[in-house]
């Protein structure tokens, strides 16, 4: 039996941050923590054989290691869950042990990510294709702290095969395992399948029915996660896409609710806080958030394309308040 931990406290359903490789970084939890925090945050997810070769081996101080930044947050920020990727159980062990001394609440392994250097490393997506691997790293994860351990993963590689997949997780006991209802093949090409998310409850509860699932693909608002949550019978919602340009979405705000003028001061605090939390990251991975934030009124597009030149937070603020004349 698995230990009791913060997964066990948490309402019914549940929504959670999904971990987004350059979106959900330390600028960008703190600004959706100050208008609606979700039930747990996620970091981006973050190379275990990475941190083991930039700190461990002395490569690089923590002030200077990327990877360590990726692993910064703030107070507001509770329970945060660290998702860590490798395919060598030795590598998730030592990073699972250094997140845990950061105080992190728990660790996440990512079973899902369709990046082709990422499975290159036998990681990812690609853990799909070999389940002892994937046993052998979630069985050192657990080993290594008392922190809970869970799972991120697709319904199946080239075809649903959740019968299969899903039965091998479940027999390692996670806390929680995050199904994103589509195939490594499907990216997000095609629509969620969520009437997949009930046969994978129906095998959760024949198998291991203390394992918490979390359903993830295509929502956009809380009331949208709780239908499907009372639909499926999985026990929380994760959000991705849904929290672009809306850091209000789980405070049950739709992005139509939130006046302009809002959505352009949200901005410009997450471009100040970027350059404070994430140097040196290239200022132009904020373009995707202006994307999001900057669209559905009139002259949106000329504006975006003006925003799109700035190279710093005070440019774009400049640019926005020159707007407003």
């Amino acid at each position: 039996m698995r230990k009791e931990s913060f997964w066990d406290r948490l309402p019914a359903p549940f929504f959670v941050m999904a971990p987004m490789a350059d979106v959900t970084d330390a600028a960008f939890r703190a600004l959706v923590a100050a208008r609606g925090a979700p039930d747990v945050f996620w970091t981006e997810f973050v190379s275990a054989d990475g941190l083991y070769h930039t700190r461990e081996l002395g490569k690089l101080p923590d002030a200077d290691n990327p990877l360590m930044r990726d692993l910064a947050r703030s107070a507001g920020e509770r329970p945060i869950v660290a998702q860590l990727f490798s395919s060598d159980p030795a590598m998730i062990a030592y990073a699972t042990k250094l997140v845990a001394e950061l105080g992190f609440d728990g660790v996440d392994l990512n079973m899902g990510c369709p990046d082709k250097s990422v499975e290159r490393q036998g990681c990812g997506a690609a853990m799909i294709r070999t389940p002892e691997a994937a046993r052998a790293v979630i069985r050192a994860a657990r080993e290594a702290s008392d922190l809970p351990v869970s799972v991120k993963t697709r319904v199946g590689y080239n075809k649903e095969s959740l019968d299969e997949w899903l039965s091998v997780l479940l027999e390692e006991a996670p806390a929680a395992i995050t199904l994103h209802l589509r195939t490594r093949k499907e990216m997000s090409l095609v629509p969620a399948n969520w009437e997949l998310m009930k046969k994978a409850v129906a095998i959760r509860n024949r198998a291991n029915p203390d394992v918490l699932l979390i359903g993830n693909g295509d929502v956009t608002s809380t009331e949208e996660g709780k239908h499907l949550a009372a639909e499926t019978g999985c026990d929380g919602i994760m959000i991705g896409r849904g929290m672009f340009g809306n850091p209000w979405v789980f405070a049950g705000k739709r992005n139509e609710d939130v006046p302009l003028s809002e959505k352009l001061a949200a901005l410009v605090e997450l471009s100040y806080a970027f350059e404070k939390l994430s140097p040196p990251k290239s200022f132009s991975i904020l373009k995707k958030h202006i994307k999001a934030f900057v669209t559905g009124f009139d002259d949106a597009a000329e504006l975006r394309a003006r925003l799109m030149e700035a190279e710093t937070s005070s440019e774009l603020a400049r640019i926005l308040e020159a707007g407003k004349r």
